[in-house]
């Protein structure tokens, strides 16, 4: 037991490094290959933050552990909006500018809302995961379209300035992308190993620990660069992260981990978790996308946030008691 909390502790230390090293790795790439800076922003900064969720619900979904995969999709999500953007509101409030991110909202609460769907059955089927996938590339191409215009916007303007202050020689690049991948599967994999040992040994279920430990620690990544963001005044790149990985989570981490084990649970994902993450979701989306001007996401809507997830865990520690 002690082994498998210390292979949980160091593979959660050793997730966030190497998330990090992907995802800057990653940018400098795309940036000496040309790529705009409004592309980087909503495909490798938004997206990339997720890569810890997808390597742990796809080795999950080999391993046959369906529940540490659905619950670290889905608790990452709630993680992400209650707890990232809850603690960054606090320490600096959001300011919505960027027009991509505002049309990003209602896709993203259209996504949760799909989601709700397909798991009020207590089954994502390989019909519900390809399905997934399949708006996910067509997302992917409307991102790529959108990345690749010309029209200016803020986040695009944000990356490009944090760019500009941490140039990255090519070869340091590639070397921090690869480098970032490797520790991210190995880690990944010490995560997962151990969160396993730990919920048989405690008799807690796989979706328990998906959704607490393993959620919690797999968007350590996304907590970090929002709050660096926020403080320096990059409230879209911080808000950016948030949605970004939370799309990527509801299509691909679950489209790709239900394609390799399809998965079923008990009726509490959806009238306890889901319903929890849809509720957040249409939160976020009707105080950051703004009706009358620019959305924003103050101090005290923050701590509301904050509050709410803590409710949220100790619900979920009840719940572990009772039982």
């Amino acid at each position: 037991m002690i082994l498998a909390a210390l292979a949980v502790i160091s593979g959660l230390l050793l997730l966030v490094w190497s998330a990090d090293q992907f995802v800057e790795g990653s940018a400098a790439t795309a940036r000496h290959f040309g790529m705009p800076s409004l592309l980087i922003g909503m495909v490798i900064i938004g997206f990339g933050t997720s890569a810890p969720e997808m390597v742990v619900s796809v080795l999950a979904a080999l391993q046959k552990t369906p529940g540490i995969a659905l619950g670290n999709a889905y608790g990452s999500n709630i993680t992400n909006i209650a707890l990232i953007l809850g603690i960054t509101a606090v320490i600096s409030p959001i300011a919505v500018q960027s027009q991509i991110l505002r049309k990003e909202l209602p896709i993203l609460t259209a996504i949760t809302l799909l989601a709700g769907w397909q798991v009020f059955d207590r089954e994502i089927s390989r019909l519900d995961a390809i399905t997934l996938l399949m708006i996910f590339v067509l997302f992917m191409g409307w991102t790529i379209r959108q990345g690749l215009r010309r029209t200016p916007d803020n986040l695009g303007t944000e990356v490009a300035n944090k760019m500009k202050s941490e140039t990255t020689p090519l070869p340091k690049a590639i070397f921090r992308l690869v480098l970032g991948l490797l520790l991210l599967i190995a880690s990944s994999r010490l995560l997962v190993w151990g969160a396993v040992v730990l919920a048989r040994k405690f008799g807690i279920g796989d979706l328990l620990i998906g959704l607490t430990i393993v959620a919690i620690g797999t968007s350590l990544p996304e907590l970090a660069s929002s709050i660096i963001a926020a403080r320096k005044g990059e409230h879209d790149i911080a808000l950016g992260n948030v949605i970004g990985s939370n799309l990527f989570n509801t299509m691909a981490v679950v489209g790709i981990a239900g394609s390799i084990h399809p998965m079923t649970f008990g009726p509490e994902v959806f009238s306890r978790d889901v319903l929890i993450m849809t509720a957040l979701t249409v939160s976020l989306f009707i105080i950051g996308y703004g009706v009358r001007g620019p959305g924003r996401i103050n101090r005290y809507e923050g701590g509301a946030l904050l509050t709410c997830y803590c409710a949220y865990i100790i619900y979920l520690a009840s719940s572990v008691v009772i039982s």
